[in-house]
């Protein structure tokens, strides 16, 4: 998937991921898409919350099991 602007939240819990996504968004234009890697189980869960919360759409987010940290891959696109 393409996106404008990438964040690497890998090694930060909760609720650093959320909290610099969001400060990524405040710097984007509407309708860009921001990826986010993470590492924070509950980042899931957290980046769910956000965007219905926000009103950001949440476009995929997905898992990759096979690193040695599972890793979490989201793409969120700004209101």
């Amino acid at each position: 998937m393409e996106f404008n602007k990438d964040l690497d939240a890998r090694g930060l819990n909760c609720p650093l991921p959320i909290l610099k996504a969001k400060k990524a968004l405040a710097d984007m234009a509407s309708g860009d898409v921001l990826r986010v890697l993470a590492t924070d189980p509950g980042s899931v869960r957290d980046f769910n919350a956000f965007a219905r919360q926000t009103g950001n759409d949440l476009l995929s987010h997905q898992e990759n099991a096979e690193a040695a940290v599972k890793e979490f891959t989201f793409y969120l696109r700004r209101k």
